[in-house]
């Protein structure tokens, strides 16, 4: 289980990559929301496969922190992963928005507003995953307020 646990943790090779691996895997969370999209995953669905992927990421990235003995490493992306797809679920954005949501979360996973630089403190998987979706569900409601006033952009 332990490699399971490091795989999903990283998404593969992705949390290996040595430049920007937090965007990389930014970019797996756009491919998945996308997917959901282009599938027509009703809101039920959405919500449901971003929560799996939300505790999967919170077991995944806290063996993975055991594991390389390191209280948040630079090769778990998966908490990326679910806080673009947190971004973007139910938003009904396209490749257009989702590029926008891509980079709103990315803006905002640098800055951390409160209480996301809390979050992060917190030990294990919580603290690692946590931080990402506290960020995601302002960029969610950023991404509804420029949907609303700016459809085109959606």
């Amino acid at each position: 289980m332990t490699g399971l646990a490091l795989f999903l943790a990283t998404m593969g090779p992705t949390g290996y990559v040595r430049l920007a691996p937090g965007t990389f895997g930014s970019a797996i969370g756009v491919v998945f929301y996308l997917l959901m999209h282009y599938l027509r995953f009703d809101a039920v669905m959405q919500v449901t496969v971003t929560v799996l992927v939300i505790a999967g990421g919170v077991w995944a990235a806290a063996e993975a922190s055991r594991q390389l003995q390191q209280e948040d490493p630079s090769q778990v992306v998966v908490d990326e992963v679910a806080g673009q797809m947190v971004t973007l679920v139910l938003t009904g954005a396209g490749i257009k928005g989702a590029a926008i949501g891509f980079f709103l979360f990315r803006a905002l996973d640098i800055l951390k507003p409160w209480p996301a630089g809390r979050i992060e403190r917190m030990h294990g998987g919580v603290g690692i995953v946590g931080d990402d979706v506290a960020v995601a569900i302002y960029g969610n409601l950023i991404l509804w307020a420029v949907f609303l006033n700016f459809p085109a952009l959606k």
